[in-house]
């Protein structure tokens, strides 16, 4: 299984625009990102400073998620959750937006969160397992030592979010499958 990747997408640009192939399974195949996906999200958050997450879902209905971002901009993280991992707790950011067309791969084992920097801001998401609400599970947003970019305000957050329990409560299901988190994205 693949770590976490940032992937960038051709885009063959014109007059008109620009055309990208968002995915291919030979080509994400090729990257070391060959899960079928069964399901996609798509979520728009109004305000600036919007943060969603930290989510994962635990076994049996871990899920793997390819993330972008179509309108606006978020920076998009991954948390390593892995018990045994040696990159335990730490984390990759990457900026995801709808100018660059940058993809985030976060297999399972790892947490996944963004923060809007744009208003509007919409994101699409594949995902490797049905939503599974007995499944449901995540990490507290100000437990990971995450400098987030939000407004002076704060962020914005859902009543789950702010409920959720924080890194040092976790007891993680994932085990760690001897690929560590890399330094950093590429």
């Amino acid at each position: 299984m693949a770590t976490v990747q940032l992937v960038k997408p051709r885009r063959f640009g014109d007059a008109r625009g620009w055309f990208s192939e968002t995915y291919s399974r030979r080509a994400y195949e090729a990257l070391g990102i060959g899960p079928e996906f069964v399901q996609d999200n798509h979520s728009m958050s109004a305000a600036i400073g919007t943060l969603r997450g930290l989510h994962f879902q635990v076994p049996p209905h871990g899920q793997g998620k390819l993330v972008r971002c179509t309108a606006g901009a978020i920076m998009d993280y991954a948390l390593d959750i892995r018990h045994g991992s040696p990159t335990y707790g730490r984390w990759l950011s990457a900026e995801l937006t709808a100018e660059n067309g940058y993809q985030l791969w976060v297999p399972v084992g790892f947490a996944h969160a963004f923060v809007t920097l744009a208003p509007n801001t919409e994101v699409i998401y594949k995902v490797t397992d049905y939503y599974a609400p007995e499944c449901d599970s995540g990490v507290r947003w100000d437990s990971v030592g995450i400098e987030w970019p939000l407004p002076l305000g704060g962020p914005v957050l859902s009543d789950k979010d702010r409920a959720l329990p924080t890194l040092a409560e976790l007891e993680s299901p994932f085990p760690y499958d001897g690929e560590p988190l890399p330094e950093r994205l590429a």
